[in-house]
């Protein structure tokens, strides 16, 4: 219940604009976004780096109303591939295409997005078209194909959520086409007609599928993009009992969580830390409220400090 309540409160405009007003809740979702100016996110990637972490960058914000706004976005995001290959830094990008408009016309989003892919294709660099709530999830997957296709498997990747029942039908599918996929376990308020409302059976599942895909015989790559140590300690399993090699897989964490963890998986495996960054921060530190109670704990002590 209470986790619904943040994911509620992630898309409440009034609450948006109470918290954000908070020097002290800017302060704490420092923890969890590198800073609301690239250089900040630059400097970050080039911390992980040293410590044989890569990177995806995000540039905070999603569903854009106005079509002059994109124009920013996109802009952004060259300017963060740029930088990338002007420092040489081991880092892609993520990007959610209701920040490249496709609320207002896909048209638009489609446009935005192929800017940015290619540069990216120039340069070499990986981007993942990240997945938002259930109303999107058909469109993504469709336009990920599409730029998939036009801009090669090794540059353009998606992302597919443990908690929606339809998940396993879609890893069945994208790990016969070579899919590039990260799987994580989902951070929106869905009805229970769509996800599986108990962790438990999230857990389960998303068991389930990294076993259900590292074990096809394809050259799809997955991203196994968790915190939970039950669910780091059983992909590891199968990666020894199903002989996976390297090239076909990595471990993911977002920025700010299970750091001494990180460097750990970093030794035996590739391992890729999401940097977000941006003012538009609000809604993801939310979510990262509603995903752990650990993490509502440590703003709780934060405010009355």
């Amino acid at each position: 219940m209470f986790k619904r309540l943040l994911l509620y409160l992630s898309t409440a405009a009034w609450a948006r604009h109470i918290v954000t007003r908070w020097g002290i809740a800017r302060h704490v979702a420092r923890r969890f976004v590198a800073g609301e100016q690239l250089q900040e996110a630059i400097a970050a990637t080039q911390e992980l780096n040293r410590r044989n972490i890569a990177v995806t960058l995000d540039y905070l914000g999603e569903s854009v109303t106005r079509a002059e706004d994109t124009q920013d976005v996109v802009e952004t995001y060259l300017n963060v591939l740029d930088s990338i290959q002007r420092e040489g830094l081991q880092s892609g990008i993520s990007v959610k295409l209701t920040h490249l408009g496709f609320d207002i016309s896909e048209e638009l989003c489609v446009t935005n997005l192929r800017h940015i892919l290619t540069r990216a294709k120039q340069y070499g660099l990986p981007v993942t078209i990240d997945m938002e709530s259930t109303a999107y999830t058909d469109d993504t997957l469709r336009i990920y194909r599409t730029m998939r296709d036009e801009y090669g498997f090794d540059n353009v990747g998606t992302v597919l959520q443990a908690y929606l029942y339809r998940t396993e039908k879609d890893v069945a599918e994208l790990v016969q086409e070579n899919a590039h996929i990260r799987l994580c376990k989902g951070a929106y308020l869905e009805p229970p007609t769509h996800a599986f409302p108990n962790k438990a059976d999230v857990d389960k599942n998303y068991v389930k599928l990294v076993e259900q895909f590292l074990a096809a015989k394809t050259n799809a790559y997955l991203c196994i993009a968790t915190h939970d140590e039950a669910m780091i300690q059983a992909a590891e399993a199968s990666i020894k009992r199903l002989n996976v090699p390297k090239e076909r897989y990595e471990f993911q964490m977002l920025y700010g969580v299970r750091t001494p963890r990180q460097e750990e998986l970093a030794k035996q495996h590739t391992m890729r830390v999401y940097v977000p960054f941006g003012e538009a921060w609000y809604p993801y530190f939310m979510r990262r409220l509603a995903e752990r109670p650990a993490n509502v704990w440590f703003f709780v002590k934060s405010l009355v400090r």
